[in-house]
């Protein structure tokens, strides 16, 4: 069974919907015949390599509200990580264009190591000041999920993996996804969004039942 996850590195509840769905995967019977696959979706293409200001800043000028409604906006997603064992410190985020950090992951993922390198890049930027955006930084993480840092900031200064990535944001826009988390089973079951675990654990058995079927 494949779950593929259309995901960004810098959307806070992208790595919720992870961690809700590895939860439901622990107690899921049949998780060792489950196969995730992590598929690129930027949140803002156009975003430079680092964003000026501050995360609030930028979500206050995105979605045009004041800063105060920024930061309860940043308080309430970091209460929901939080219960899901995340510690996201958000006013020490930077923000940037995140297609290279996605470049990077497919790159792990020609080695079986995406998931390792999703879970990285994510801790990293949501807890760590990570600046996304940036080659040197990237490639300073790779070690961590197998990957030596000469290899990763090799192929960074390249432009490996970047059809790997377009091909994936196009998928999502065939398939009318435009807000992610978005996770696809076996090409059949769609949940948008970070969803209670019951809700993964019912979608898990569902097409577990159903690829049984055929």
């Amino acid at each position: 069974m494949q779950i593929e996850v259309w995901s960004d590195v810098v959307c806070p509840w992208c790595y919720i919907g992870k961690r809700r769905l590895e939860m439901a995967l622990a107690k899921f019977p049949h998780w060792e015949s489950v196969q995730v696959v992590w598929r690129s979706f930027e949140l803002d293409p156009d975003s430079p390599a680092q964003q000026p200001g501050t995360l609030e800043e930028m979500l206050a000028q995105k979605y045009r509200v004041s800063p105060q409604q920024a930061a309860a906006m940043n308080a309430r997603v970091t209460e929901v990580a939080g219960e899901v064992g995340l510690e996201y410190r958000l006013s020490d985020a930077r923000p940037g264009n995140t297609f290279d950090a996605h470049r990077l992951i497919h790159f792990a993922a020609s080695r079986q190591l995406d998931d390792g390198a999703s879970e990285r890049l994510m801790l990293a930027y949501f807890s760590e000041a990570l600046p996304v955006g940036d080659h040197a930084a990237l490639a300073r993480l790779a070690p961590e999920f197998g990957i030596p840092e000469a290899e990763a900031l090799a192929m960074l200064k390249g432009d490996a993996y970047s059809n790997e990535v377009r091909a994936d944001e196009a998928r999502a826009a065939n398939l009318g996804i435009s807000a992610v988390p978005f996770f696809m089973l076996d090409e059949n079951i769609g949940i948008s969004g970070a969803q209670p675990v019951e809700v993964f654990a019912g979608a898990l058995q569902q097409a577990w039942d159903s690829s049984q079927a055929r």
